[in-house]
Protein backbone atom coordinates (compact mmCIF):
# COMPACT_ATOMS: atom_id res chain seq x y z
CA UNK A 1 0.00 0.00 0.00
CA UNK A 2 1.37 3.42 -0.96
CA UNK A 3 0.98 6.49 1.20
CA UNK A 4 -2.17 8.56 0.62
CA UNK A 5 -2.00 11.33 -1.93
CA UNK A 6 -1.91 14.90 -0.72
CA UNK A 7 -4.23 16.00 -3.53
CA UNK A 8 -6.43 14.04 -5.93
CA UNK A 9 -8.33 16.08 -8.51
CA UNK A 10 -11.13 14.85 -10.75
CA UNK A 11 -12.38 16.50 -13.92
CA UNK A 12 -11.36 18.22 -17.10
CA UNK A 13 -8.18 17.36 -19.01
CA UNK A 14 -6.95 18.21 -22.47
CA UNK A 15 -4.56 20.25 -24.58
CA UNK A 16 -4.40 24.05 -24.62
CA UNK A 17 -3.37 25.61 -27.92
CA UNK A 18 -2.43 29.20 -27.09
CA UNK A 19 -1.34 31.90 -29.54
CA UNK A 20 2.21 33.13 -29.24
CA UNK A 21 1.03 36.55 -30.40
CA UNK A 22 -0.80 38.88 -28.04
CA UNK A 23 -3.60 41.17 -29.18
CA UNK A 24 -4.12 39.31 -32.47
CA UNK A 25 -7.53 37.83 -33.41
CA UNK A 26 -7.46 34.06 -33.81
CA UNK A 27 -7.94 34.09 -37.61
CA UNK A 28 -4.72 36.11 -37.97
CA UNK A 29 -2.60 34.18 -35.44
CA UNK A 30 0.28 32.36 -37.14
CA UNK A 31 2.11 30.62 -34.29
CA UNK A 32 0.80 28.64 -31.33
CA UNK A 33 2.15 26.83 -28.29
CA UNK A 34 0.86 23.47 -27.03
CA UNK A 35 0.32 22.96 -23.29
CA UNK A 36 -1.34 20.55 -20.89
CA UNK A 37 -4.73 21.94 -19.85
CA UNK A 38 -7.99 21.45 -17.97
CA UNK A 39 -8.94 23.01 -14.65
CA UNK A 40 -8.67 19.90 -12.47
CA UNK A 41 -5.41 18.97 -14.20
CA UNK A 42 -3.86 22.40 -13.72
CA UNK A 43 -4.72 22.36 -10.01
CA UNK A 44 -2.92 19.01 -9.64
CA UNK A 45 0.10 20.45 -11.48
CA UNK A 46 0.05 23.55 -9.27
CA UNK A 47 -0.04 21.40 -6.12
CA UNK A 48 2.85 19.27 -7.41
CA UNK A 49 4.92 22.39 -8.13
CA UNK A 50 4.42 23.35 -4.49
CA UNK A 51 5.83 20.03 -3.34
CA UNK A 52 2.75 17.86 -2.91
CA UNK A 53 2.02 14.35 -4.14
CA UNK A 54 -0.88 14.76 -6.55
CA UNK A 55 -2.91 12.73 -9.03
CA UNK A 56 -5.70 13.31 -11.57
CA UNK A 57 -8.79 11.24 -12.29
CA UNK A 58 -9.80 11.85 -15.90
CA UNK A 59 -9.91 10.39 -19.42
CA UNK A 60 -8.41 11.26 -22.79
CA UNK A 61 -8.91 10.10 -26.32
CA UNK A 62 -6.90 7.15 -27.65
CA UNK A 63 -4.85 9.48 -29.86
CA UNK A 64 -1.52 11.34 -30.01
CA UNK A 65 -2.86 14.22 -27.91
CA UNK A 66 -3.81 11.66 -25.28
CA UNK A 67 -0.23 10.36 -25.33
CA UNK A 68 1.01 13.93 -24.94
CA UNK A 69 -1.22 14.42 -21.86
CA UNK A 70 0.37 11.41 -20.15
CA UNK A 71 3.87 12.59 -21.02
CA UNK A 72 3.13 16.07 -19.70
CA UNK A 73 1.59 14.81 -16.45
CA UNK A 74 4.64 12.66 -15.74
CA UNK A 75 6.89 15.59 -16.57
CA UNK A 76 5.11 17.63 -13.91
CA UNK A 77 5.34 14.75 -11.37
CA UNK A 78 1.57 14.29 -11.37
CA UNK A 79 0.43 10.66 -11.07
CA UNK A 80 -1.48 9.56 -14.20
CA UNK A 81 -2.58 6.08 -13.11
CA UNK A 82 -6.28 7.11 -13.18
CA UNK A 83 -6.15 8.81 -16.59
CA UNK A 84 -7.48 6.25 -19.05
CA UNK A 85 -8.43 6.47 -22.72
CA UNK A 86 -11.76 6.40 -24.54
CA UNK A 87 -11.69 4.96 -28.05
CA UNK A 88 -14.67 6.82 -29.53
CA UNK A 89 -13.91 10.43 -28.52
CA UNK A 90 -10.90 12.64 -29.27
CA UNK A 91 -8.79 14.31 -26.59
CA UNK A 92 -10.27 17.81 -26.07
CA UNK A 93 -8.44 20.81 -27.47
CA UNK A 94 -8.96 24.39 -26.28
CA UNK A 95 -7.94 27.52 -28.18
CA UNK A 96 -7.89 31.03 -26.76
CA UNK A 97 -7.31 34.61 -27.81
CA UNK A 98 -5.13 36.98 -25.78
CA UNK A 99 -6.34 40.54 -25.32
CA UNK A 100 -4.81 41.67 -22.01
CA UNK A 101 -5.61 42.72 -19.40
CA UNK A 102 -9.07 41.16 -19.13
CA UNK A 103 -10.31 39.63 -22.40
CA UNK A 104 -9.33 36.01 -23.05
CA UNK A 105 -12.01 34.26 -25.13
CA UNK A 106 -11.95 30.46 -24.95
CA UNK A 107 -12.97 28.05 -27.70
CA UNK A 108 -13.58 24.51 -26.44
CA UNK A 109 -13.44 21.59 -28.88
CA UNK A 110 -15.17 18.88 -26.85
CA UNK A 111 -17.54 17.34 -29.41
CA UNK A 112 -19.27 15.01 -29.87
CA UNK A 113 -18.37 14.44 -26.21
CA UNK A 114 -15.30 14.98 -24.07
CA UNK A 115 -13.66 11.79 -22.74
CA UNK A 116 -13.38 13.38 -19.28
CA UNK A 117 -17.18 13.16 -19.07
CA UNK A 118 -16.95 9.37 -19.59
CA UNK A 119 -15.74 8.63 -16.06
CA UNK A 120 -17.73 5.74 -14.54
CA UNK A 121 -18.34 5.06 -10.87
CA UNK A 122 -17.13 1.45 -11.06
CA UNK A 123 -13.75 2.65 -12.38
CA UNK A 124 -13.01 4.81 -9.35
CA UNK A 125 -10.48 3.88 -6.69
CA UNK A 126 -12.78 4.96 -3.89
CA UNK A 127 -10.32 3.98 -1.16
CA UNK A 128 -7.65 6.28 -2.59
CA UNK A 129 -10.19 9.09 -2.95
CA UNK A 130 -11.29 8.65 0.67
CA UNK A 131 -7.71 8.54 1.95
CA UNK A 132 -6.37 11.58 0.05
CA UNK A 133 -5.75 14.59 2.26
CA UNK A 134 -7.59 16.77 -0.28
CA UNK A 135 -10.09 15.67 -2.92
CA UNK A 136 -10.82 18.37 -5.53
CA UNK A 137 -13.76 18.18 -7.97
CA UNK A 138 -15.26 20.66 -10.42
CA UNK A 139 -18.60 21.86 -11.68
CA UNK A 140 -17.86 20.65 -15.20
CA UNK A 141 -17.75 17.08 -13.92
CA UNK A 142 -21.42 17.41 -12.97
CA UNK A 143 -22.53 18.56 -16.43
CA UNK A 144 -23.19 15.13 -17.99
CA UNK A 145 -23.46 11.44 -17.22
CA UNK A 146 -21.71 9.21 -16.35
CA UNK A 147 -19.24 11.75 -14.91
CA UNK A 148 -21.97 13.33 -12.77
CA UNK A 149 -22.88 10.12 -10.98
CA UNK A 150 -19.22 9.15 -10.60
CA UNK A 151 -18.33 12.53 -9.07
CA UNK A 152 -21.22 12.41 -6.62
CA UNK A 153 -20.39 8.80 -5.72
CA UNK A 154 -16.81 9.84 -4.93
CA UNK A 155 -18.06 12.65 -2.69
CA UNK A 156 -20.54 10.41 -0.88
CA UNK A 157 -17.91 7.74 -0.29
CA UNK A 158 -15.45 10.31 1.03
CA UNK A 159 -18.18 11.52 3.42
CA UNK A 160 -16.38 14.79 4.28
CA UNK A 161 -13.27 12.99 5.55
CA UNK A 162 -10.36 15.39 5.33
CA UNK A 163 -10.88 18.26 2.88
CA UNK A 164 -13.22 18.01 -0.10
CA UNK A 165 -13.11 21.05 -2.40
CA UNK A 166 -15.81 22.00 -4.90
CA UNK A 167 -14.33 24.22 -7.60
CA UNK A 168 -17.59 25.72 -8.89
CA UNK A 169 -16.06 26.11 -12.39
CA UNK A 170 -19.22 27.40 -14.12
CA UNK A 171 -18.89 27.02 -17.91
CA UNK A 172 -22.27 27.91 -19.45
CA UNK A 173 -21.43 26.24 -22.78
CA UNK A 174 -21.41 22.85 -21.05
CA UNK A 175 -24.93 23.13 -19.60
CA UNK A 176 -28.46 23.47 -21.06
CA UNK A 177 -29.20 26.29 -18.60
CA UNK A 178 -28.10 27.77 -15.29
CA UNK A 179 -31.02 26.24 -13.39
CA UNK A 180 -29.93 22.71 -14.31
CA UNK A 181 -26.42 23.49 -13.13
CA UNK A 182 -27.71 24.92 -9.84
CA UNK A 183 -29.65 21.72 -9.16
CA UNK A 184 -26.51 19.56 -9.34
CA UNK A 185 -24.26 22.13 -7.70
CA UNK A 186 -26.49 22.13 -4.65
CA UNK A 187 -26.44 18.34 -4.58
CA UNK A 188 -22.64 18.39 -4.51
CA UNK A 189 -22.41 21.18 -1.92
CA UNK A 190 -23.93 18.88 0.69
CA UNK A 191 -20.86 16.64 0.49
CA UNK A 192 -17.92 19.09 0.44
CA UNK A 193 -16.05 21.10 3.05
CA UNK A 194 -14.73 23.92 0.82
CA UNK A 195 -16.37 25.82 -2.06
CA UNK A 196 -14.40 28.14 -4.37
CA UNK A 197 -15.80 30.37 -7.10
CA UNK A 198 -15.98 33.77 -8.73
CA UNK A 199 -19.13 35.91 -8.75
CA UNK A 200 -20.65 34.18 -11.79
CA UNK A 201 -19.96 30.79 -10.23
CA UNK A 202 -21.40 31.53 -6.79
CA UNK A 203 -24.48 32.99 -8.46
CA UNK A 204 -24.92 29.68 -10.27
CA UNK A 205 -24.46 27.73 -7.05
CA UNK A 206 -26.55 29.74 -4.58
CA UNK A 207 -28.42 32.38 -6.58
CA UNK A 208 -26.67 35.62 -5.59
CA UNK A 209 -23.70 37.68 -6.78
CA UNK A 210 -23.36 39.53 -3.50
CA UNK A 211 -20.10 38.17 -2.03
CA UNK A 212 -21.15 38.30 1.61
CA UNK A 213 -24.54 36.76 0.96
CA UNK A 214 -23.04 34.11 -1.32
CA UNK A 215 -20.53 33.11 1.35
CA UNK A 216 -23.30 32.92 3.94
CA UNK A 217 -25.45 30.72 1.70
CA UNK A 218 -22.52 28.40 0.96
CA UNK A 219 -21.92 28.00 4.69
CA UNK A 220 -25.62 27.30 5.17
CA UNK A 221 -25.29 24.51 2.58
CA UNK A 222 -22.78 22.83 4.88
CA UNK A 223 -19.35 23.90 3.68
CA UNK A 224 -16.78 24.86 6.29
CA UNK A 225 -14.90 27.38 4.12
CA UNK A 226 -16.42 29.59 1.42
CA UNK A 227 -14.04 31.38 -0.95
CA UNK A 228 -15.51 34.06 -3.21
CA UNK A 229 -13.26 35.66 -5.82
CA UNK A 230 -14.23 39.29 -6.37
CA UNK A 231 -11.87 40.30 -9.17
CA UNK A 232 -10.32 43.72 -8.48
CA UNK A 233 -11.88 43.69 -5.00
CA UNK A 234 -9.79 40.72 -3.92
CA UNK A 235 -10.90 37.42 -2.41
CA UNK A 236 -13.41 36.99 0.40
CA UNK A 237 -12.95 33.89 2.56
CA UNK A 238 -15.32 32.92 5.35
CA UNK A 239 -15.69 30.16 7.86
CA UNK A 240 -18.38 30.03 10.52
CA UNK A 241 -16.12 31.93 12.89
CA UNK A 242 -13.70 33.91 10.74
CA UNK A 243 -13.61 36.23 7.76
CA UNK A 244 -10.80 37.73 5.71
CA UNK A 245 -10.53 39.72 2.50
CA UNK A 246 -7.22 39.33 0.69
CA UNK A 247 -6.41 42.23 -1.63
CA UNK A 248 -5.38 41.55 -5.23
CA UNK A 249 -1.68 41.42 -6.11
CA UNK A 250 -0.72 43.91 -8.85
CA UNK A 251 0.43 42.25 -12.08
CA UNK A 252 0.95 43.07 -15.73
CA UNK A 253 -1.49 40.52 -17.14
CA UNK A 254 -0.41 38.37 -20.08
CA UNK A 255 -3.00 35.59 -19.86
CA UNK A 256 -5.55 35.46 -17.05
CA UNK A 257 -6.83 31.95 -17.82
CA UNK A 258 -4.55 29.97 -15.49
CA UNK A 259 -4.71 32.29 -12.50
CA UNK A 260 -7.66 30.51 -10.89
CA UNK A 261 -5.97 27.12 -11.16
CA UNK A 262 -2.77 28.47 -9.61
CA UNK A 263 -4.95 29.93 -6.85
CA UNK A 264 -6.47 26.47 -6.37
CA UNK A 265 -3.16 24.67 -6.06
CA UNK A 266 -1.92 27.32 -3.63
CA UNK A 267 -5.14 27.05 -1.62
CA UNK A 268 -4.44 23.33 -1.28
CA UNK A 269 -0.90 24.17 -0.15
CA UNK A 270 -2.17 26.44 2.61
CA UNK A 271 -4.81 23.97 3.74
CA UNK A 272 -2.30 21.11 3.82
CA UNK A 273 0.00 23.19 6.02
CA UNK A 274 -2.92 24.28 8.23
CA UNK A 275 -2.00 27.93 7.76
CA UNK A 276 -4.13 30.76 9.14
CA UNK A 277 -6.88 31.77 6.72
CA UNK A 278 -5.41 35.17 5.88
CA UNK A 279 -1.98 33.73 5.05
CA UNK A 280 -3.54 31.06 2.85
CA UNK A 281 -5.57 33.59 0.88
CA UNK A 282 -2.63 35.96 0.39
CA UNK A 283 -0.44 33.10 -0.78
CA UNK A 284 -3.12 31.87 -3.20
CA UNK A 285 -3.65 35.38 -4.57
CA UNK A 286 0.07 35.78 -5.19
CA UNK A 287 0.26 32.43 -6.99
CA UNK A 288 -2.64 33.45 -9.22
CA UNK A 289 -1.01 36.79 -10.02
CA UNK A 290 2.23 35.10 -11.02
CA UNK A 291 0.48 32.88 -13.54
CA UNK A 292 -1.63 35.76 -14.89
CA UNK A 293 1.68 37.40 -15.81
CA UNK A 294 2.77 34.36 -17.85
CA UNK A 295 1.56 32.90 -21.15
CA UNK A 296 0.78 29.29 -20.33
CA UNK A 297 -1.27 27.64 -17.58
CA UNK A 298 0.19 24.28 -16.50
CA UNK A 299 3.83 25.03 -17.25
CA UNK A 300 3.46 28.49 -15.67
CA UNK A 301 2.48 27.18 -12.24
CA UNK A 302 4.83 28.71 -9.65
CA UNK A 303 7.16 27.17 -7.10
CA UNK A 304 6.76 28.09 -3.45
CA UNK A 305 9.84 30.33 -3.37
CA UNK A 306 8.45 32.36 -6.31
CA UNK A 307 5.19 32.95 -4.47
CA UNK A 308 6.98 33.96 -1.29
CA UNK A 309 9.19 36.39 -3.24
CA UNK A 310 6.10 37.94 -4.82
CA UNK A 311 4.49 38.34 -1.40
CA UNK A 312 7.63 39.98 -0.03
CA UNK A 313 7.89 42.42 -2.93
CA UNK A 314 4.21 43.28 -2.69
CA UNK A 315 4.50 43.91 1.06
CA UNK A 316 7.49 46.17 0.47
CA UNK A 317 5.58 48.16 -2.15
CA UNK A 318 2.60 48.52 0.20
CA UNK A 319 4.72 49.68 3.14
Amino acid sequence: MSDPFDVITMGRIGVDIYPLQTGVPLPQVETFGKYLGGTATNVAVAAARLGHRSAVISRTGADPFGEYVHQALRGFDVDDRWVSSVEQYPTPVTFCELFPPDDFPLYFYRRPKAPDLEIYQDELDLSAIADARIFWMTGTGLAEEPSRSATLAALRHRAKRGTAVFDLDWRPMFWPDQGEARRWYQEALAHVTVAVGNLDEVETAVGTRDPEEAAERLLERGVELAVVKQGPNGVLARTRGEKTVAPPVPVDVVNGLGAGDAFGGALCHGLLHDWPLERTMRFANAAGALVAGRLACSSAMPYAHEVEETLSKNSALSA
